[in-house]
């Protein structure tokens, strides 16, 4: 999970991760939208590849990304995690007001 956070804690990758969950792009595509450099993308596409988060096809000598979901799983179980527990404890203190009043 270390490699997730770090990889997403980078404004860029997030933008990137935003950008092919809307739908698939090029490398090239993808660096478009920024003002770094080529090689500064592709070593940001490596970084999200790398922990899971994108998918790579290819098609002849494109590459094309597009957002894993799956890899996002073990993030959403540990952030589900806190917040099951906090609408748990937001129910007691409801059930306890109810009572009172009742």
């Amino acid at each position: 999970m270390n490699s997730i956070i770090q990889a997403i804690a980078e404004p860029n990758r997030r933008e990137i991760l935003q950008m092919v969950a809307r739908r698939e792009l090029t490398a090239g595509e993808i660096a478009s939208h920024f003002s770094i450099s080529r090689p500064a993308v592709s070593q940001h596409i490596t970084i999200l590849k790398e922990a899971g988060l994108l998918l790579e096809r290819r098609e002849g000598t494109s590459r094309f990304y597009q957002t894993d979901l799956e890899g996002f799983k073990e993030l959403i179980d540990f952030i589900n995690f806190f917040w099951d527990e906090k609408l748990l404890k937001l129910k007691k203190v409801i059930e306890v007001k109810q009572r009172k009043i009742n």
